[in-house]
């Protein structure tokens, strides 16, 4: 019935490998639910513009990557896009098939702008259409239910076929099982059994079995991988952390083969669908070219994009920050360093109104540790840092030897009593037996009344110590980066996030993305007592960084779904108690206002409400995490002191007359600028392509395997921020805008930054990102493609 693997000639071999390798790098990563982190999901496709990848993504995904034409036609009836900024789009665009003006621009948009085809059909696709049986549903929840066994990550009590790859799993899993055939497709247990004993040739066989072309194979392997949807993007992760370890990892291709297979079997069982594959096969080979319509989508976008611009350049220009008021010889009696993190900007300018002593500082919240820490009892190595690095340095909470074997006791009774009370034999029985002693509970959790905190663990300790050099190198990175080389005030808070949420399997999401989706108070622990160490003080000194003796670095964690610190004196002793009292009552008075102007976006909240989110079981949306975030600025805090930006920006400190060399700002350009960029797309991923790019909606997710989730009880993974993360029920909350990265430091030093770095530099030369200099806190150029900028009068904003 299915046809045999015919002769391969190696030229072939060759083209169709590398399509499929070309279609691999398409996807971007998903990260698991224990460390999620935010990922740009069209990280394969940085080479390509906005328009060229909406051509890309309406071919293999059915998906429109811009907002809808209605959506823009509002903004501009409202005038929140104008004439001007159509016209300066227009005008930026390097399209060909860009219309002559304004008024054809908006002509193109009401006639083209709506044309959404859909993806080219699969062979499931077209056997669906002809048979009238569900054939990529079938193979969802078939693919689906096998892959959540295999990629289990202690969730499940079995795991089929453990110790295998992909393509050998699915195989001796697929010869048993009889979905397909049960749902009409006879034979197809035989045709796995008699498929290659490997992957590749796997692939190779069935792209020879269904015609598949070289010049088609690349868009219609990433049409197939998109078709796995979730799963694609995990594996995809399993291929990223694999190559951050020096290693590769085959998951990505089993999973092609897998999916080559079915459509082998369906096009042998429908052969009438031949013809219409074919020409399927003959658009896939065509060279992608977006249309007028996505070339106009593209310019609306770019459009809505200067027009937020122009607010924050207004914003940026208008009144004096609370910097302004303080002479460079004022010494601060307390700093206290952020994270970046959008949602920090809040917190800053309510903490910084409190008392004129008070300056806040940006920085990334693993504060330039790459650190591998096992919590207290476990023995897991969690990775504080931001996925693009690799940790050098490894930490523990472990308690003293006695009490870290009772913890471990402890923690084996209640994982042994979780998979007691999970196993089919004894759930029922338990519930019906034990249900009564969590009544207490169930109360306590239906009112949402917290719990009692537990204890902090034990400070952090790097393990096997750091010699004095060492200590010095890392102390002396870490200020030059946080521009922290002079002026330390008093106490210097070293500020770690979180946020705290319950019955919530995203959680992590809303923890710190540059401590790799954990949260920041190990970090910021370790770093306050390296920087408290005397050895470290001196070693500082020693390369003329001297850090007052009287100065006191302590560690905390802002949890901002309550706008609440908790500080961590780790060795500060009782003499400085009442200064501590003095700095949690500061920062309680800021909590309290960031809580009232957090109130006014939350849907049914008030200030005194804000907090009690994080402790209901049943709340959707406890905070709007980094929702609104639309640009990233780094230059002195006196750029941005006092401004409301909304907390829509991300604020890095950073003073380039300190920073010899420009060290600083390459680093600031090739770390935490990609890693917001990485936060800022997928919030625009999940918000204009939910359906492809989105995690659902909560209230039907079920997790799989400590993964992922799926909806309801689908096969497919959802990878992405939940529907309830951007919309609020009745509209979008996040507004999908293209980050804008403003940085105070000369264009020539940024331009050499990015020629070093040709893959950040096509972040920009594609418009993925946008990138102003600013010169004494205000718009001085935008970048232009090519390593160039308009200055002046050329300047596409009006400030």
């Amino acid at each position: 019935m299915f046809q045999k693997q015919s002769h391969i000639i190696p030229a072939r071999v060759s083209d169709i490998t590398r399509s499929a390798e070309a279609a691999a790098r398409a996807i971007p990563p998903s990260f698991p639910l224990e460390a999620t982190v935010a990922v740009n999901p069209f990280l394969g496709q940085l080479s390509e513009s906005l328009a060229m990848a909406s051509a890309r993504m309406m071919r293999v995904a059915g998906v429109r990557i811009t907002r809808s034409p209605e959506d823009y036609v509002l903004s501009m009836h409202q005038g929140e896009i104008t004439d001007t900024d159509l016209a300066e789009a227009l005008e930026a665009s390097t399209d060909l098939q860009k219309p002559a003006g304004v008024a054809e621009l908006k002509e193109a948009v009401s006639a083209h702008g709506d044309d959404v085809t859909g993806p080219l059909p699969t062979i499931a696709d077209l056997a669906a259409a002809s048979t009238g049986i569900d054939w990529p549903s079938v193979i969802e929840k078939t693919v689906g239910l096998w892959a959540a066994g295999h990629f289990d990550k202690g969730q499940a009590l079995w795991s089929p076929a453990p110790g295998l790859d992909v393509f050998a799993a699915w195989r001796a899993w697929a010869v048993h099982d009889l979905t397909p055939e049960i749902a009409g497709l006879a034979g197809f247990c035989a045709h796995v059994s008699n498929a290659p004993d490997t992957a590749e040739r796997a692939i190779l066989r069935a792209s020879e079995a269904i015609g598949l072309t070289e010049a088609a194979a690349d868009t219609a392997f990433h049409r197939l991988y998109m078709d796995l949807g979730g799963w694609s993007q995990h594996a995809r992760w399993q291929l990223w952390q694999a190559e951050l370890d020096g290693r590769s990892d085959t998951a990505l291709t089993g999973l092609l083969a897998i999916r080559l297979i079915w459509e082998e079997a369906l096009l042998a069982h429908v052969p009438g669908i031949a013809e219409d594959w074919a020409e399927a096969v003959s658009a896939h080979a065509a060279p992608i070219e977006p249309s007028a319509g996505q070339v106009a989508l593209a310019i609306l976008q770019e459009a809505a994009d200067r027009a937020h611009q122009r607010k924050l350049a207004h914003a940026l220009d208008g009144g004096t920050g609370s910097a302004g008021s303080k002479t460079e010889t004022d010494r601060p009696f307390l700093q206290a360093a952020f994270c970046i993190d959008v949602r920090s900007e809040v917190f800053r300018r309510a903490l910084e109104a409190v008392d004129p002593s008070i300056e806040t500082i940006g920085f990334a919240g693993f504060f330039g540790l790459p650190i591998s820490h096992k919590a207290k009892g476990s023995d897991v190595a969690e990775a504080h840092l931001p996925v693009l690095l690799n940790a050098s340095v490894e930490t523990t909470s472990h308690c003293d030897a006695a009490n870290e074997h009772e913890v471990r006791i402890a923690a084996r009774t209640s994982r042994a009593w979780g998979r007691f009370r999970q196993a089919a034999v004894s759930s029922f029985a338990f519930i019906e037996a034990a249900g009564p002693l969590y009544a207490a509970k169930l109360v306590r959790d239906a009112l949402g009344m917290p719990a009692k905190p537990p204890k902090p663990d034990p400070a952090p300790q790097v393990v096997g110590g750091l010699s004095a050099e060492a200590k010095t190198d890392t102390a002396q990175a870490v200020l030059k980066a946080m521009s922290m080389t002079e002026g330390h005030g008093d106490y210097v808070l070293l500020l770690g996030h979180g946020g705290h949420t319950t019955n919530n399997p995203h959680e992590s999401a809303y923890h710190c993305g540059a401590c790799g989706g954990y949260t920041g108070e190990v970090s910021a622990r370790v770093l306050a007592a390296l920087l408290n160490d005397p050895e470290t003080r001196a070693g500082l000194s020693a390369r003329g960084i001297t850090v007052p003796y009287a100065t006191r670095f302590i560690a905390g964690l802002h949890d901002t779904t309550t706008d609440q610190v908790t500080l961590y004196p780790d060795g500060l002793g009782a003499a400085h108690d009442a200064t501590l009292g003095k700095i949690e009552a500061w920062l309680d008075r800021a909590g309290r206002a960031a809580r009232t102007e957090r109130s006014l976006k939350l849907p049914g909240s008030t200030p005194d409400t804000v907090s009690a989110r994080a402790f209901n079981w049943a709340e959707v949306r406890p905070e709007w995490g980094l929702a609104g975030c639309a640009a990233f600025i780094a230059a002195p805090r006196a750029a941005t002191a006092g401004k409301d930006l909304g907390g829509r920006a991300f604020l890095h400190s950073y003073d380039w007359r300190a920073d010899e060399g420009f060290a600083t700002l390459e680093l600031i350009l090739t770390a935490p600028v990609v890693v917001a960029s990485w936060i800022s797309l997928q919030y625009y991923g999940s918000t204009v392509a939910p359906d492809v790019f989105g995690g659902g909606n909560k209230l039907i997710h079920n997790v799989v395997g400590g993964i992922g989730v799926v909806e309801g009880n689908g096969g497919g993974l959802r990878p992405g921020l939940p529907l309830q993360a951007v919309h609020d029920g009745e509209k979008p909350v996040h507004e999908p805008l293209r980050l804008s990265v403003m940085i105070e430091a000369p264009r020539e030093a940024i331009g050499d930054v990015l020629d070093r770095h040709p893959e950040v530099r096509a972040l920009f030369d594609n418009g993925w990102l946008h990138l102003f200099a600013l010169k004494d806190g205000k718009i001085e150029a935008r970048y232009r493609p090519g390593l160039s900028w308009c200055v002046g009068s050329d300047q596409a904003i009006d400030v």
